[in-house]
């Protein structure tokens, strides 16, 4: 039976691996068809695509409401293009993440694809063939400064892999909080360095149970006949995070990020000087009225 990863997941269990921060599809020469670790070409040989927008918008951005207000889902939806990354929806990525990241009514946000069957393939080749050379290490630039932005969100985020994740499409989703890594850097700290190098090396392709069973997603779950398995799972956990504190939240996963570059001492000391920033909110004040009435808290992110 096919799985998709629920709120980090693969459509049909599968992912490759992208070497050296997604080498494969952001680094590949000009004009290739944009080479996975090990030879295989991505897209097939008769299966190109178009960088042209034609029409549709290439990146969804839905503000939930009702009981889901405060998620967010920012959908990818290039269909021609297999969802490939370009100038221009790098530039609404950016875009997008920098709003999302000063709106305070902002709580969770989803990544998700809107084209059925594929998360991401990678950059899109055939734009990056039009490029002067000197344009290429720019865009690869650009690229890894978005994904980073994402990473650095000030509220959880989650991606829900809807379809297979190539090169730069698979270190866009796993630069989300529920399972952060990919490439050469992320990879290493999350499943170690030594199985990190071999999936790396190899360019493995895995299912969703043998990615989970190494630590690499969080959640598999069987694909639905929408095939949105992988969404609704990370709509689920996005539900969860609703009734926490905002400001909490937010110092939690900076206390987190920051700690885990450092030693336990430092990490300490990071998780204290955040804690103290909760101290004299209003939501912790809340918080602590709600507990003691026994309703649910009426956060406001102050």
């Amino acid at each position: 039976m096919a799985a998709a990863l629920g709120g980090l997941g693969l459509l049909q269990g599968r992912v490759r691996l992208a070497a050296a921060t997604a080498a494969a599809s952001l680094r590949s020469r000009p004009g290739s068809r944009g080479l996975v670790p090990g030879g295989a070409a991505w897209p097939p040989a008769g299966r190109g695509y178009s960088s042209e927008a034609k029409g549709e918008e290439e990146l969804r951005v839905r503000y939930l409401d009702d009981e889901n207000q405060g998620i967010v889902v920012l959908g990818l939806n290039r269909s021609h293009a297999k969802n490939a990354l370009n100038k221009n929806l790098l530039k609404m990525m950016s875009k997008a993440v920098d709003a999302l990241k000063s709106d305070k009514k902002v709580r969770t946000v989803i990544f998700r694809s809107e084209v059925p069957g594929i998360f991401c393939a990678g950059a899109d080749l055939k734009e990056r063939a039009k490029m002067h050379s000197s344009e290429v290490s720019s865009f690869v630039s650009k690229a890894r400064a978005t994904i980073n932005e994402m990473a650095n969100l000030p509220v959880p985020t989650i991606a829900a892999i809807d379809g297979i994740a190539l090169g730069g499409g698979l270190e866009l989703a796993l630069a989300c909080d529920i399972r952060v890594a990919g490439g050469t850097q992320r990879l290493p700290r999350t499943i170690g360095v030594s199985l990190a190098k071999e999936l790396i090396f190899s360019a493995r392709t895995v299912d969703g149970e043998e990615a989970k069973s190494i630590g690499l997603i969080s959640h598999v779950v069987e694909q639905n006949e929408s095939g949105d398995a992988a969404y609704r799972r990370a709509l689920a956990l996005a539900q969860e995070f609703l009734p926490q504190g905002p400001v909490a939240m937010r110092v939690a996963k900076l206390a987190i990020n920051q700690g885990m570059e450092v030693d336990l001492v430092t990490g300490l000391a990071i998780e204290e000087a955040c804690y103290a920033q909760t101290i004299p909110t209003k939501d912790r004040i809340e918080g602590l009225l709600a507990f003691k009435e026994k309703r649910p808290p009426r956060y406001k992110g102050e």
